[in-house]
């Protein structure tokens, strides 16, 4: 199965079915360029989570099916 993404918004929008997230993302919004975003850990590191584009500050997860026997 190929790999997809989806993204949420800071106003929990979702965008579903990525599968090259900056480019989606940028198309279905209508902006021409994106930024990378980070969160900092506890521990001090910064770890990208996410773009922002135009005004919108998406956050991108891994969507993988889950499934269990009956």
């Amino acid at each position: 199965m190929e790999e997809q993404y989806m993204g949420i918004d800071q106003y929990g929008n979702t965008y579903h079915g990525l599968k090259h997230p900056r480019k989606d993302l940028m198309a279905r919004l209508g902006y021409r360029s994106a930024q990378r975003m980070f969160k900092d850990k506890r521990d001090g590191t910064s770890v990208h989570t996410g773009y922002v584009v135009g005004p919108y500050w998406v956050d991108v997860v891994t969507v993988t099916p889950w499934e269990r026997p009956a």
